[in-house]
C-alpha cells in the first residue's frame, strides 16, 4: 500500500523543497513590494497562472494516489479469486481502474486476446493531457518571463529618453525619468527570474511528478495482469468453472438481500394491517368531526405507505428476475 502514496509524498516533498528554497532566495528583497510597483502587471500574470498550475497539479496527484490505492485493492482480489471477482471498492465512485477491468472481464467472456497496453492508454489519456498541460503552462510562463524582459526593458528605455531632455531644465522631470528606467530594470530582472523559476523549474517538476505516477500505475497494473489474471484470457473448461463459481456466489449474495428485503417488506405490510385495524376501530368509537378529520389523515398518510411498498416490491420483483436471468441465463459464444 505504500507504493499507491508514493506520487503524492514526492509531490508534497518537492513542494515543501521548493517552498523553502524560494523563500529564503527570495525573503530579503522585498519581492512583494515590487508587485505592488509593477506596471505591467507582467509578475502578477506569472505568479496567478503558476498557483494555478500548482492547484491543478494537486488535484492530478490525488487523483492518481486513489487510482493506485484501487489498483493495490484489485490486485489482491485478482491475485486470491481471478478475474471475475474483480469489483469495485467504492460503486458510487467512477475510477479508470475499475473501467479497465471491466472492459478486461467484457473481452475475456467474449474469448478475445486483450491489447492491455491500449486499453491502459485510453482509460488513463485523460490524466496524461493534464500533466502535460502543466507542462506546457511551465513553458507559458517562461515565455511570459520574456515579455516582461522586453517590457521592462522598454520602461527602462523611455525612463532615460525622458532623463536626457530633461537634463539641466527639469530636475523632477529627470528623476522621474530615473526612477521609471530603475522601475522598468526590476521589471525585467523578476519577470524572468520568476518565469524561470516557477516555470521552468518548479511546474515541470510537478508535471514530471504526476506523469511518473501515472506511468508506474500502467506498469504495476500491466504486471498484475501478466502475472494474477493470465490464465483468465485463454479459454479453458477450469476458467469457465471459476467464472461460472464467481457468477453463483454473486447470485446467492443477491438472493440473500433479497430475501431481507422481502422480509422486511411483510413485517411492513403486518405494520400496515394492524394500523388499518386500528384506524377502523378509532372511526367506529369516535363521531365527532375531529376524530373524523385525523382519521381521513391517518387514512391517506396509510394510503401512500401502501403505494410505496407496492412499487419498492415491483421494483424488487424486476430487478431480482432481472439479475437471475443474467447470471444463470447460459451465454453464446460468437466463436463457437
Amino acid at each position: 500500500m505504500n507504493w499507491a502514496y508514493r506520487t503524492f509524498v514526492m509531490w508534497l516533498i518537492w513542494g515543501s523543497a521548493a517552498t523553502t528554497i524560494y523563500l529564503g532566495l527570495y525573503l530579503d528583497t522585498d519581492i512583494l513590494e515590487f508587485f505592488r510597483q509593477d506596471q505591467s502587471r507582467i509578475t502578477w500574470i506569472i505568479t496567478a497562472l503558476f498557483l494555478f498550475g500548482v492547484a491543478i497539479s494537486l488535484l492530478l496527484t490525488l487523483m492518481v494516489t486513489a487510482e493506485s490505492v484501487e489498483a493495490v485493492h484489485q490486485q489482491e482480489l485478482a491475485q486470491r479469486d481471478g478475474l471475475m471477482a474483480l469489483q469495485p471498492s467504492h460503486p458510487r465512485k467512477k475510477r479508470s481502474v475499475n473501467n479497465f477491468y471491466s472492459s478486461l472481464k467484457i473481452v475475456a467472456a467474449n474469448n478475445e486476446s486483450p491489447d492491455i497496453d491500449s486499453l491502459l492508454n485510453m482509460e488513463f489519456a485523460f490524466y496524461l493531457r493534464i500533466s502535460h498541460a502543466i507542462d506546457v503552462l511551465g513553458n507559458l510562463l517562461i515565455t511570459l518571463g520574456l515579455i516582461g524582459t522586453v517590457v521592462g526593458l522598454t520602461y527602462t528605455l523611455t525612463g532615460l529618453t525622458t532623463s536626457l531632455n530633461a537634463l539641466g531644465t527639469d530636475q523632477d522631470l529627470l528623476l522621474e525619468g530615473l526612477r521609471k528606467a530603475m522601475g522598468g530594470m526590476g521589471t525585467a530582472f523578476y519577470t524572468t527570474l520568476l518565469g524561470a523559476v516557477l516555470g521552468g523549474v518548479l511546474l515541470r517538476i510537478f508535471a514530471l511528478i504526476t506523469e511518473n505516477g501515472i506511468s508506474s500505475l500502467h506498469d504495476f497494473i500491466t504486471k498484475t495482469c501478466m502475472i494474477h489474471l493470465s490464465a483468465d484470457f485463454k479459454p479453458t473448461v477450469e476458467r469457465d468453472v471459476r467464472f461460472l463459481n464467481v457468477e453463483i456466489e454473486a447470485l446467492g449474495e443477491r438472493l440473500k438481500t433479497l430475501q431481507l428485503v422481502f422480509h422486511d417488506s411483510k413485517s411492513s405490510l403486518v405494520e400496515f394491517h394492524n394500523a388499518v385495524k386500528d384506524l377502523y376501530k378509532l372511526s367506529g368509537e369516535e363521531k365527532d368531526t375531529t376524530s373524523l378529520r385525523e382519521t381521513l389523515r391517518l387514512q391517506r398518510y396509510y394510503r401512500e405507505l401502501l403505494r410505496q411498498e407496492m412499487q419498492l416490491m415491483q421494483t424488487l420483483n424486476r430487478t431480482w428476475w432481472q439479475r437471475f436471468k443474467e447470471y444463470v441465463a447460459p451465454k453464446k459464444n460468437p466463436k463457437q
